[in-house]
């Protein structure tokens, strides 16, 4: 990128205190810039959690280069192919036959037969006559030992109804089929990251009596396909919230959502909830949130006035978060974000009216190219785009809030604040490095 030699920065457009800014978009929207971090985890990756299953993307050269990069990065290549659409393939209106000779053609010289295929359109496929019902029924037909499920990879469509990502977490579980229903069997759906092993909603329903099970347990299809058996899905993440509902509207699975808090009442009022669903007793979580408690004490001792800066790709509930930081006396300086949930929106006035003068700071804008700090930076960061923008090596690197919820999910945050706070990282190697939590060869 080239830049006048002695230009100034402006930040004009780009960074303004909270008092200036608007819920629940502080920017206006427009030219989008894509800095380095790539934690955050793309429709490659996810669809990587179904075991035993093959990926088929199906669209131009020029698109099939960022997913077929993610699928190498990740060492996934043995599950990845590729169908190429040529000028010749849009004029001639052979769409559908370059797709079933491309599939079956891929399908028959794979070394391994996958149990399922993720079979990806792109946006080409909605501008033409497309007649996707017979691309699926024939190879439906042609393969009948091997699940055919329709993905999308659709960027043009992330201004208008359901997102990609949030599209592609209700076609994760399409494959399912109506089951007989286990009582006792409850699913988490609908998060890349698996959630961490000693959360107390874990142990909640395992000591009464539940299984449960998510995405990354199962190791083979046949796992994947039994959690059509459960009774419960439960759900925290925003983006779930379209596959919950599709799976009650499909299956009659009942579906429970969670919403994904740093606020101790909220978090209480969950726990509440669930309990009701099930008929089960609510624990006593005052010991753990004593814990809770005095590891943010601690962390606040630790870290002093240091300036915190936070980004979006930590935790959807960025703003939860931040309130969180605030009322236990930590110096949040900057809040890295182009939007915030309809969920955040009373954080978002009480951080207004509380710290006016932090600043918001977008990460998408084009202004932003120029914003990162190439020496140290002496910020504390909590997430990888707020580490690149301010120059730390100090930083917290975790996306897609690394599975950490609940009470025992805010302890071992405060934990690795410490552990930022006194150890450097390599900023450069890690936040390149695509789908935090999955396999990387760089």
């Amino acid at each position: 990128m080239l830049k006048r030699v002695g230009e100034e920065r402006n930040t004009e457009g780009v960074k303004i205190p909270v008092r200036e800014a608007s819920f629940p978009a502080p920017f206006r929207e427009g030219l989008e810039y894509s800095s380095p971090a790539r934690g955050n985890w793309n429709i490659v990756h996810t669809g990587m959690l179904i075991p035993e299953s093959h990926q088929i993307f199906v669209c131009a050269l020029g698109c099939l280069r960022g997913v077929v990069l993610t699928a190498a990065e990740m060492n996934a290549l043995d599950r990845y192919s590729a169908i190429q659409i040529r000028e010749e393939n849009v004029l001639d209106g052979g769409m559908e036959e370059l797709m079933i000779d491309g599939v079956t053609d891929i399908i028959e010289k794979l070394r391994y037969r996958p149990k399922a295929i993720l079979l990806f359109i792109s946006c080409q496929h909605f501008f033409l006559a497309y007649d996707q019902k017979l691309v699926f029924s024939v190879l439906r037909e042609r393969f009948p030992d091997i699940k055919f499920v329709d993905c999308y990879m659709i960027p043009t469509l992330r201004k208008s109804g359901l997102t990609p990502d949030q599209k592609m977490r209700i076609q994760m579980y399409r494959m399912w089929e109506p089951r007989p229903v286990k009582e006792k069997k409850v699913n988490h759906i609908g998060s890349n990251l698996q959630i961490s092993p000693t959360c107390e909603l874990v142990s909640m329903l395992e000591n009464a009596g539940y299984e449960w099970w998510d995405l990354h347990r199962c190791r083979t299809f046949q796992d994947y396909m039994n959690m059509a058996e459960s009774a419960l899905n439960l759900a925290y993440e925003p983006m779930a919230i379209p596959a919950a509902e599709d799976l009650k509207k499909r299956l009659g699975q009942d579906y429970l959502y969670l919403t994904f808090s740093f606020d101790f009442e909220e978090l209480e009022e969950n726990y509440d909830r669930l309990a009701k669903k099930l008929g089960i007793q609510k624990p006593d979580f005052s010991e753990l949130k004593s814990r809770a408690r005095q590891a943010l004490i601690h962390a606040r001792e630790v870290i002093g006035d240091t300036p915190v800066a936070v980004d979006y790709t930590f935790t959807f509930r960025i703003l939860s978060f931040t309130r969180m930081l605030l009322e236990y006396g930590f110096h949040v300086a900057e809040i890295y974000a182009d939007s915030f949930l309809p969920e955040d929106e009373e954080n978002f006035y009480w951080i207004r009216e509380n710290y006016p003068e932090i600043v918001v700071s977008a990460t998408n804008r084009p202004g932003m190219r120029f914003q990162y700090e190439h020496g140290e930076g002496t910020a504390l960061a909590v997430g990888q785009k707020a580490a690149y923008f301010t120059g730390t090596d100090h930083f917290v690197n975790v996306a897609e809030s690394g599975g950490y919820y609940g009470f025992d999910g805010i302890i071992q945050i405060a934990e690795l604040l410490e552990d930022a706070y006194f150890n450097k990282k390599d900023r450069k190697a890690l936040i390149q490095k695509k789908g935090y939590g999955c396999e990387s060869c760089i």
